[in-house]
Protein backbone atom coordinates (compact mmCIF):
# COMPACT_ATOMS: atom_id res chain seq x y z
CA UNK A 1 0.00 0.00 0.00
CA UNK A 2 1.40 3.35 -1.06
CA UNK A 3 1.05 6.25 1.58
CA UNK A 4 0.61 9.84 0.88
CA UNK A 5 3.58 12.01 2.17
CA UNK A 6 2.83 13.47 5.41
CA UNK A 7 1.77 16.95 5.22
CA UNK A 8 -0.75 17.28 8.34
CA UNK A 9 1.32 15.14 11.49
CA UNK A 10 -1.12 14.94 14.52
CA UNK A 11 0.39 14.21 18.01
CA UNK A 12 -1.50 11.96 20.02
CA UNK A 13 -1.30 10.42 23.91
CA UNK A 14 -2.85 10.63 27.52
CA UNK A 15 -2.28 13.63 29.74
CA UNK A 16 1.18 14.26 30.39
CA UNK A 17 2.95 12.43 27.67
CA UNK A 18 5.04 14.99 26.31
CA UNK A 19 3.54 15.75 23.07
CA UNK A 20 3.93 19.47 23.08
CA UNK A 21 7.34 19.18 23.91
CA UNK A 22 7.55 16.86 21.26
CA UNK A 23 5.74 19.22 19.16
CA UNK A 24 8.08 22.18 19.29
CA UNK A 25 11.01 19.77 18.73
CA UNK A 26 9.50 18.15 15.38
CA UNK A 27 8.79 21.86 14.03
CA UNK A 28 12.66 23.02 14.92
CA UNK A 29 13.94 19.87 13.61
CA UNK A 30 11.92 19.87 10.44
CA UNK A 31 12.22 23.51 9.68
CA UNK A 32 16.25 22.84 10.09
CA UNK A 33 15.76 20.44 7.18
CA UNK A 34 14.38 23.38 4.91
CA UNK A 35 10.86 22.51 5.33
CA UNK A 36 7.96 25.35 6.03
CA UNK A 37 6.22 24.40 9.17
CA UNK A 38 2.89 25.30 10.92
CA UNK A 39 2.49 24.32 14.68
CA UNK A 40 -0.91 24.33 16.12
CA UNK A 41 -3.08 22.76 18.52
CA UNK A 42 -6.67 21.38 19.47
CA UNK A 43 -8.94 22.66 21.10
CA UNK A 44 -7.62 25.74 19.94
CA UNK A 45 -5.28 26.97 16.81
CA UNK A 46 -8.03 30.05 15.87
CA UNK A 47 -9.50 32.49 17.68
CA UNK A 48 -12.95 31.34 18.37
CA UNK A 49 -11.60 27.72 19.15
CA UNK A 50 -9.31 29.60 21.46
CA UNK A 51 -11.95 30.82 23.24
CA UNK A 52 -14.00 27.41 23.31
CA UNK A 53 -10.99 25.92 24.63
CA UNK A 54 -11.21 27.78 27.71
CA UNK A 55 -14.89 26.41 27.53
CA UNK A 56 -13.75 22.64 27.80
CA UNK A 57 -10.36 22.85 29.65
CA UNK A 58 -11.07 24.45 32.67
CA UNK A 59 -13.77 24.26 35.65
CA UNK A 60 -15.35 21.38 37.08
CA UNK A 61 -15.64 17.91 35.90
CA UNK A 62 -19.20 18.02 35.93
CA UNK A 63 -19.65 21.24 33.74
CA UNK A 64 -20.50 19.26 30.21
CA UNK A 65 -21.81 16.14 29.50
CA UNK A 66 -19.90 14.26 27.27
CA UNK A 67 -22.53 14.71 24.36
CA UNK A 68 -21.74 18.37 24.92
CA UNK A 69 -18.18 18.23 24.86
CA UNK A 70 -18.15 16.27 21.63
CA UNK A 71 -20.21 19.47 19.76
CA UNK A 72 -18.30 22.02 21.78
CA UNK A 73 -15.05 20.40 20.42
CA UNK A 74 -16.86 19.38 17.04
CA UNK A 75 -17.28 23.45 16.57
CA UNK A 76 -13.54 24.25 17.92
CA UNK A 77 -12.11 21.94 15.24
CA UNK A 78 -13.92 23.30 12.43
CA UNK A 79 -13.17 27.00 12.64
CA UNK A 80 -9.27 25.69 13.26
CA UNK A 81 -9.64 23.62 10.35
CA UNK A 82 -11.12 26.53 7.87
CA UNK A 83 -8.97 29.55 9.70
CA UNK A 84 -5.50 27.47 10.15
CA UNK A 85 -5.02 24.27 8.99
CA UNK A 86 -6.48 23.95 5.38
CA UNK A 87 -4.99 27.51 4.37
CA UNK A 88 -1.65 26.46 5.51
CA UNK A 89 -1.98 23.22 3.84
CA UNK A 90 -3.23 24.86 0.70
CA UNK A 91 -0.05 27.64 1.29
CA UNK A 92 2.50 23.89 1.21
CA UNK A 93 3.07 24.40 4.69
CA UNK A 94 3.65 20.92 6.56
CA UNK A 95 1.23 21.06 9.21
CA UNK A 96 1.91 19.61 13.27
CA UNK A 97 -0.95 19.85 15.12
CA UNK A 98 -0.93 18.86 18.95
CA UNK A 99 -4.27 16.42 19.15
CA UNK A 100 -6.58 16.31 16.89
CA UNK A 101 -10.01 13.96 16.10
CA UNK A 102 -8.36 10.80 17.80
CA UNK A 103 -8.12 12.57 21.30
CA UNK A 104 -11.61 13.47 20.82
CA UNK A 105 -12.78 9.86 19.70
CA UNK A 106 -10.81 8.59 22.86
CA UNK A 107 -11.86 11.45 25.73
CA UNK A 108 -15.63 11.82 24.66
CA UNK A 109 -16.41 8.41 22.53
CA UNK A 110 -14.59 5.98 24.85
CA UNK A 111 -13.47 7.02 28.16
CA UNK A 112 -16.60 8.69 29.41
CA UNK A 113 -19.20 6.85 27.58
CA UNK A 114 -19.98 4.57 24.20
CA UNK A 115 -20.39 7.52 22.02
CA UNK A 116 -17.51 6.87 19.23
CA UNK A 117 -20.24 6.38 16.44
CA UNK A 118 -21.51 9.89 17.66
CA UNK A 119 -18.01 11.29 17.15
CA UNK A 120 -17.05 10.11 14.22
CA UNK A 121 -20.38 10.47 12.13
CA UNK A 122 -19.92 14.19 13.45
CA UNK A 123 -16.61 14.31 12.26
CA UNK A 124 -17.25 12.88 8.93
CA UNK A 125 -20.35 15.32 8.39
CA UNK A 126 -18.49 18.54 10.04
CA UNK A 127 -14.30 17.85 9.47
CA UNK A 128 -14.52 15.32 6.73
CA UNK A 129 -10.30 14.76 7.09
CA UNK A 130 -7.91 12.77 8.97
CA UNK A 131 -4.06 12.98 9.39
CA UNK A 132 -1.66 11.65 6.92
CA UNK A 133 0.41 10.59 10.22
CA UNK A 134 -0.47 10.54 13.55
CA UNK A 135 2.39 10.34 16.08
CA UNK A 136 1.01 8.44 19.37
CA UNK A 137 2.83 9.13 22.64
CA UNK A 138 2.73 6.00 24.67
CA UNK A 139 3.33 5.89 27.91
CA UNK A 140 2.42 4.68 31.69
CA UNK A 141 -0.75 7.12 32.74
CA UNK A 142 0.30 6.97 36.21
CA UNK A 143 3.26 8.98 35.04
CA UNK A 144 1.44 11.24 32.26
CA UNK A 145 -1.10 11.79 35.24
CA UNK A 146 1.55 13.34 37.51
CA UNK A 147 3.68 15.20 35.60
CA UNK A 148 0.43 16.81 33.75
CA UNK A 149 -0.91 17.70 37.79
CA UNK A 150 2.62 18.72 38.36
CA UNK A 151 1.89 21.56 35.80
CA UNK A 152 -0.42 23.37 37.84
CA UNK A 153 -2.53 25.15 35.22
CA UNK A 154 -6.15 26.18 35.09
CA UNK A 155 -6.47 23.80 32.53
CA UNK A 156 -6.66 20.44 34.53
CA UNK A 157 -10.49 19.50 34.00
CA UNK A 158 -9.51 16.26 32.51
CA UNK A 159 -6.88 15.51 34.48
CA UNK A 160 -8.89 15.72 37.43
CA UNK A 161 -11.02 12.68 36.61
CA UNK A 162 -8.38 10.79 37.58
CA UNK A 163 -5.79 7.63 37.06
CA UNK A 164 -8.66 5.72 35.76
CA UNK A 165 -9.81 7.68 33.17
CA UNK A 166 -6.04 8.31 31.61
CA UNK A 167 -5.74 4.19 31.82
CA UNK A 168 -8.91 4.32 29.45
CA UNK A 169 -7.66 6.80 27.28
CA UNK A 170 -4.76 4.61 26.61
CA UNK A 171 -5.96 1.34 25.92
CA UNK A 172 -8.17 3.61 23.55
CA UNK A 173 -5.29 5.44 21.76
CA UNK A 174 -3.67 2.36 21.16
CA UNK A 175 -6.43 0.43 19.79
CA UNK A 176 -7.28 3.16 17.46
CA UNK A 177 -3.36 2.81 16.31
CA UNK A 178 -3.54 -0.97 16.15
CA UNK A 179 -6.91 -0.15 14.02
CA UNK A 180 -4.59 2.19 10.95
CA UNK A 181 -1.90 1.38 11.14
CA UNK A 182 -1.16 3.01 7.80
CA UNK A 183 -1.67 6.03 9.73
CA UNK A 184 0.04 6.04 13.33
CA UNK A 185 3.25 5.40 14.68
CA UNK A 186 3.15 4.63 18.19
CA UNK A 187 6.37 6.06 20.23
CA UNK A 188 7.94 5.21 23.79
CA UNK A 189 6.95 8.65 25.38
CA UNK A 190 8.63 6.90 28.87
CA UNK A 191 12.26 7.59 27.94
CA UNK A 192 14.43 10.82 27.31
CA UNK A 193 13.61 13.77 25.69
CA UNK A 194 16.47 13.62 23.05
CA UNK A 195 15.65 9.60 22.24
CA UNK A 196 11.75 10.35 21.79
CA UNK A 197 11.93 13.24 19.80
CA UNK A 198 14.72 10.97 17.47
CA UNK A 199 11.88 8.55 16.98
CA UNK A 200 9.04 10.56 16.28
CA UNK A 201 11.38 12.53 13.38
CA UNK A 202 12.36 9.77 11.41
CA UNK A 203 8.66 8.55 11.49
CA UNK A 204 7.80 11.73 9.85
CA UNK A 205 11.03 11.66 7.18
CA UNK A 206 9.82 8.34 6.46
CA UNK A 207 6.96 9.50 5.54
CA UNK A 208 7.91 13.13 3.51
Amino acid sequence: MSLSPARFITLEGVDGSGKSTQARLLKDALEALGHDVLLTREPGGSPGAEEIRALVLEGKTDRWSAETEILLFTAARRDHLERTILPALAAGQIVICDRFVDSTRVYQGISRGDLREVVDKLHALMIGREADLTLLFDMDPALGLSRAKARQTVEERFEDFGLQMQVKMRAGFLALAEAAPERFAVIDAGRDIAAIGADALTAVKARL
